[in-house]
């Protein structure tokens, strides 16, 4: 946790939050006293969406010789 005073925050606020890293903590403080707390927020993990993929896929040759063998698995 990095400890900095109100004026050098005002100062320097962009850097400060663009150097945080998830879990890191800033104390702003005024006259030696806690006023903020700066916290970075954690990663979210993408989420899926249905469709994204639509058009990536392009299919060479239409081959269902080799479902064959899987036949009797489908209804």
């Amino acid at each position: 946790m990095t400890t900095i005073c109100l004026e050098e925050a005002q100062a320097r606020l962009v850097d400060l939050i663009h150097g945080l890293t998830p879990g890191d903590e800033v104390v702003i403080t005024e006259n030696n006293q806690p006023v903020a707390k700066l916290i970075a927020s954690p990663v979210e993990k993408p989420h899926p969406l249905p469709g994204r993929g639509k058009g990536m896929l392009i299919v060479l040759a239409e081959d269902d010789e080799h479902l064959e063998d899987f036949k009797e698995y489908m209804p």
